[in-house]
């Protein structure tokens, strides 16, 4: 299993980046993604995760409005467009794939449901 999260960099307030995440060793479409970013000093935290199929997506409260999870199965990549972004938004972020194969419900972000995690990307956001 690999999940490799791409797309990073260093944008000015109000930009916008595109973040991919790749994965192989698994079939993408049996599992839930989430996204997760850790800032300098401070405890992972959840962004953003999306159903298997794509039809379920949940985000954090700060993000809501300015950040659009997706998923493209055939390509075994899954996506975080980031708009509107805030210095707060700097952080290393993080992909990673569901605990439990098939898991049916809204997706969420609690940690202990991802079992696998990929190398992170970094985002700065300069003011």
């Amino acid at each position: 299993v690999q999940l490799q999260a791409s797309g990073g960099g260093l944008v000015q307030e109000g930009g916008s980046l595109k973040l991919s995440c790749a994965t192989s060793g698994f079939h993408l479409d049996y599992y839930t993604i989430g996204w997760f970013r850790q800032a300098p000093g401070k405890e992972r935290e959840g962004v953003s995760s999306i159903s298997r199929g794509g039809q379920s997506t949940y985000y954090t409260d700060s993000v809501k409005g300015r950040f659009t999870i997706s998923r493209d199965n055939g390509k075994n990549t899954v996506y975080l467009e980031m708009n509107s972004l805030k210095p707060e938004d700097t952080a290393v972020y993080y992909c990673a794939q569901d605990a439990i194969i098939r898991r049916t419900g809204v997706p969420g972000t609690r940690q202990n449901m991802y079992a696998s995690w990929g190398q992170g990307t970094l985002v700065t956001v300069s003011s």
